[in-house]
């Protein structure tokens, strides 16, 4: 059975003050609410207005409304009997031992207060989801961090449709975790920096002198920042909107949380310790709906594609250096995403109002003009463009209409 996440399912989840604000909340909130059941119950569904719903200001709002909008948006039929494997993969699965290691320490991924019987259960459960996608498709290699994302499914959606949903997902938003090699996750961290050069040279010039690296960020990617948050509701907040986007869209997420923390990072000393010490402290109390606002932005401004270049060319400098790759696997074998993040972030987050929304580096060979676009409950052209991207992304059969 799936849980109720903390963000609750009733019209008591919202903690506005003043009763014009409260009821401009609850008008908005019913009238989102009205608008994806449209969506969901249009012939065929509507699954591009889903999208925008789960981008847009408040995500999919409720878990009862994720049970039904994440399949549409992986092209997954909630009603198809979950699958079923006749072996015994805990005795079989060359995997078991980790995952049991991982799940064992995945408490804190729990509801607090659940009953130990209710969440020993859901933690066997998780062990058996994990098991039989990597039965199933042998190309996936497990790694340490799955276990984060499959969870958030499983409280969620329950065991039944958390394993088809993860199994979908894991041969397509997270294929590139799951191979052999650490190759393609490097490649993936390697947009982080050419998004920050865009935006805000001198961070990125700060960053490139402390020799920080990205491997702060490697939690937060592999994990759908599911493992570094505490709140749930922040949590599936971004799944909504990752699951509606671009597989590389949690890296400008990335970027952004770094560009946020500008005169934070800029205040520090200038060397690796202590900038990689700061942001490996992500604080918990950022404001969501604008840097994934901020997000889409980027997305549409500085799209994968003009980035790319930019993050060859930068693995390709890496590679010059005999010692970057090998130090670059050591901290990414040292950096267990359950050892990551412990202490929540007790600093002063910079004002939101100082700061600046977007920055672009000058250019001799071109200028780039950046409208600043919110992905807002109404939309506008930058969330349509995410949207798009997303669809034509999405292998051809996730392009099928659903009946």
């Amino acid at each position: 059975m799936a849980l109720r996440s903390a963000q609750g399912d009733g019209p008591n989840s919202s903690h506005w003050d003043g009763g014009a604000e409260k009821a401009d909340f609850n008008a908005k909130r019913k009238k989102k609410v009205a608008e994806i059941h449209q969506a969901l119950n249009s012939d065929p569904t509507d699954v591009a207005a889903l999208r925008r719903m789960a981008i847009s200001e408040g995500g999919l709002l409720t878990d009862e409304i994720r049970r039904k909008v994440w399949p549409k948006l992986l092209n997954v039929s909630a009603n198809d009997p979950p699958p079923i494997s006749g072996k015994n993969l805990r005795q079989m699965s060359k995997d078991y031992q980790q995952v049991l290691l991982d799940v064992r320490r995945s408490l804190r991924r729990f509801p607090p207060g659940m009953p130990e019987e209710q969440r020993e259960g859901l933690q066997e459960e998780l062990i058996d989801i994990i098991l039989l996608i990597l039965e199933r498709n042998p190309q996936l290699h497990y790694y340490q961090g799955y276990h984060d994302i499959v969870v958030t499914f499983l409280l969620v959606v329950g065991e039944r449709l958390a394993t088809s949903l993860v199994e979908k997902l894991s041969t397509h938003h997270l294929r590139d975790f799951m191979d052999p090699t650490m190759d393609n996750t490097k490649h993936i961290l390697n947009y982080l920096m050419p998004i920050i050069d865009q935006v805000n040279p001198e961070l990125h010039d700060f960053m490139q002198s402390a020799e920080v690296g990205t491997i702060f960020a490697l939690s937060w990617l592999i994990t759908w920042f599911g493992h570094v948050l505490s709140d749930f509701r922040h949590v599936v907040r971004l799944y909504d909107f990752f699951l509606a986007c671009h597989p590389l869209m949690p890296i400008y997420f990335a970027a952004v949380i770094v560009l946020y923390r500008e005169q934070e990072v800029l205040d520090c000393d200038c060397d690796m310790a202590s900038v990689h010490h700061l942001l490996s402290q992500i604080p918990q109390d950022l404001p969501y709906e604008t840097l994934i606002s901020r997000a889409g932005d980027l997305f549409v401004q500085f799209p994968p594609s003009e980035l790319a270049r930019e993050a060859a060319a930068q693995q390709q400098a890496e590679r010059t250096a005999a010692s970057t790759f090998k130090d670059f696997e050591l901290a990414s074998a040292q950096q267990r995403p359950d050892m990551v993040l412990r202490q929540r972030f007790r600093g002063l987050l910079r004002p939101e109002d100082r700061t600046k929304d977007v920055l672009t580096k000058p250019r001799t060979n071109r200028f780039v003009k950046l409208a600043v676009m919110g992905l807002t409950v109404a939309l506008g052209a930058a969330a349509l463009a995410v949207v798009k991207s997303a669809l034509e992304w999405a292998p051809k059969f996730q392009l099928q209409l659903f009946p």
